[in-house]
């Protein structure tokens, strides 16, 4: 894995995580999600969180190979229960101001063969019982960002013609690249412009205000999305509702809104797999109508498929619109990661499920009642899907009618 510059390489990366990402503030405390497998570079961030002020890290460790166990041998009764302890510990930090990191790292078929109704009563049973948190996270009224490392079983499904170091050694590389690591101190400066030119991108959005998106590829995609009045464009930096600057996803490449949930009326193909609870779901086909799946298609993984759609009302309903260049830096590389982190920043995507408050006017104050009645989508699960193509078009409506090209060719016009 190593090499000359690894370790300047770390630490820069560990250090734009803590500064950059969730720009920790002296006396602010800091939560750590890790899998086990990523508990070097947990505990850089550590490192890095004490020496900007921070007033405590606390570190939840997570382990796949159990929680296989435990979806396969746990009773039902179990899997139907989130610990208490466990929410408590969430939202306790939270409730503190808590900056939250989370190292996203799963391997992309670790729950294969375990039962999707297993699968779906224990991720139904956390969802409910970290509706609050989650909607805090979702509402930024905390900091948190998403980054990732390698682990040897992603990083084999990555690079399978390696071997195991060689296909680490690979993902580390990859994963650099995206961050814009060189271990040349210069990362933050590098995000600051990069942050830059995702304003602009959202500044053409929200300037135009359009009334609705229209989306097609040779693909069959033919999909309109609505969008609701006084929806905004984000991306890059955000501001969490104290002001705070943060950038949520390392990388990112998009901006995004909501739609209006029942608004999206038409067909759409999926241009990537999708890795939903631990199972790969290849070849998905939407067709909406009202704004709710009314159909739906999957080559590989369809069960699944129809787990995520059933998990609660809002699940077959969109709750993210999102554009991301095909000629970006991760769709260049040509690499499939089999990781929403990454995959969806190499695609334009959506999302089914809940939506971001914070992509309304006023809606980070509102209620999840008042939401619903503007038009914004709730749900206990949020999960990306990519639909980003060379050949997609994609034409802004306005509300007096014109029509506006956004993307042609798989990339923004000029703005």
């Amino acid at each position: 894995m190593m090499r000359d510059n690894m370790e300047a390489r770390l630490s820069e990366y560990a250090r734009l995580v803590i500064r950059t990402g969730v720009n920790l503030r002296a006396g602010q405390p800091l939560v750590i999600n890790a899998p086990i497998e990523c508990a070097d570079f947990a505990r850089r961030l550590a490192r890095e969180g004490y020496e900007a002020g921070a007033k405590d890290v606390t570190v939840v460790w997570n382990d796949e190979r159990f929680s296989r166990l435990r979806f396969e041998m746990a009773s039902v009764e179990t899997l139907g229960t989130y610990p208490d302890w466990r929410r408590r510990l969430y939202m306790d930090n939270a409730e503190d101001d808590a900056a939250v990191v989370s190292i996203h790292a799963e391997n992309p078929e670790a729950f294969l063969g375990v039962a999707p109704e297993r699968l779906a009563t224990a991720q139904q049973a956390a969802g409910e019982a970290l509706m609050d948190y989650r909607a805090r996270i979702m509402s930024n009224k905390n900091a948190w960002c998403v980054v990732s490392v390698p682990t040897e079983a992603w990083a084999r499904k990555v690079f399978a013609d390696k071997s195991d170091s060689e296909a680490v050694d690979a993902l580390w590389e990859a994963i650099f690249s995206t961050v814009r690591i060189a271990g040349d101190g210069d990362a933050e400066a590098r995000w600051k412009a990069h942050t830059d030119f995702l304003r602009r991108a959202s500044d053409f959005m929200n300037g135009w205000a359009f009334a609705s998106l229209h989306y097609t590829n040779g693909l069959g995609t033919d999909l309109t999305i609505r969008l609701p009045e006084g929806h905004i464009w984000a991306g890059g930096a955000e501001e969490t509702q104290a002001g705070r600057v943060f950038v949520a996803n390392l990388p990112t490449e998009e901006i995004y809104t909501l739609p209006h949930r029942d608004g999206v009326d038409g067909t759409v193909a999926a241009t990537k797999p999708l890795v939903f609870q631990g199972n790969l779901i290849t070849g998905i086909k939407l067709r909406f109508e009202a704004g709710k799946v009314v159909s739906f298609e999957a080559e590989k993984g369809r069960a699944h498929l129809e787990t995520l759609l059933e998990t609660d009302e809002g699940a077959s309903r969109l709750g993210e619109v999102a554009l991301v260049p095909y000629d970006s830096p991760i769709s260049n590389s040509g690499i499939l990661f089999y990781n929403t982190l990454f995959d969806e920043n190499a695609s334009c995507h959506l999302a089914l499920g809940k939506a971001y408050p914070t992509c309304l006017e006023g809606g980070a104050d509102m209620d999840s009642t008042t939401l619903i009645s503007h038009g914004v989508n709730d749900s206990l699960l949020h999960e990306d899907f990519m639909v980003g193509s060379r050949d997609l078009a994609i034409t802004g409506r306005t509300k007096d009618g014109r029509e506006i090209p956004v993307f042609r060719d798989g990339n923004f016009v000029d703005f």
